[in-house]
């Protein structure tokens, strides 16, 4: 069973878990579970998706449940007028905090994106980060005697394909557990030391403007278990307190 996050005539919300993909595509070919199929049936209504998560992303994923709801909500999306919240787990530590400003290719799937431009140039994008919290570990990997991590509150401004991942891979601080553009020995480590085998990018709250109602809806997503682990395993159950506000 999905958890169920928010529900009313017009929007339903879930928590979706990592590794799960939102509706088919050719990311996985063979896969034969989708969120809206899950939810449809769990619901017994129709889903229409509002925006996307990655496979491996778990956290707030909002549909609609008629085209009219979904075409009412679309306004928001496009225009990133929504403001969505992230947690993230990156190797090294970062600054106290910054802006990401770097343009991202877009990024196609064969199925869902089948009449996209291929040679549309590079998209505006931009990430806002605050750090908070780090840990180092005195295990030695590479080089280097110790590893250090950071955790990070992320809030992008745009919405393109992959932008955390993309964005934080351009800083080299790599998501952990990330599998196509993170590094492969931290993704190792957490799996060999902390039994994580998850990416570890959570879309922790999505917040819009009921286009209905006109209300502000916030919607929060608790962590799954293997995510609270890692942040009880390095001590970051404090200074996650508060961050997301609400």
């Amino acid at each position: 069973m999905l958890e169920l996050l928010y529900q009313d005539e017009h929007f339903v919300a879930i928590n979706k878990p990592f590794d799960l993909l939102v509706h088919r595509s050719m990311i996985d070919r063979r896969e034969t579970r989708f969120a809206m199929q899950l939810l449809r049936d769990q619901i017994g209504k129709r889903v229409y998706a509002l925006h996307r998560l990655d496979k491996p992303t778990s956290g707030v994923l909002l549909f609609a449940l008629s085209k009219e709801g979904a075409q009412a909500m679309a306004a928001q999306f496009e225009s990133h007028a929504t403001t969505k919240h992230y947690l993230a787990v990156v190797r090294g530590f970062t600054d106290e905090q910054g802006l990401i400003d770097h343009p991202l290719k877009e990024k196609l799937d064969k199925i869902c994106d089948k009449n996209a431009d291929p040679n549309k140039p590079a998209q505006n994008a931009l990430t806002h980060y605050r750090r908070i919290a780090t840990a180092a570990l005195d295990i030695p990997l590479g080089r280097y005697e110790q590893v250090r991590y950071s955790l990070l509150h992320v809030t992008p401004q745009t919405g393109r394909k992959h932008q955390i991942r993309r964005h934080v891979k351009h800083l080299s601080h790599h998501l952990i557990g990330d599998t196509t553009y993170g590094r492969g020995e931290h993704n190792r480590l957490f799996r060999q030391h902390f039994g994580c085998r998850r990416m570890l990018l959570h879309a922790a709250v999505l917040e819009f403007v009921h286009p209905f109602s006109a209300q502000t809806i916030r919607i929060e997503a608790p962590l799954d278990e293997a995510y609270k682990e890692i942040i009880k395993r390095f001590g970051w159950e404090d200074a996650l307190c508060g961050v997301f506000g609400g």
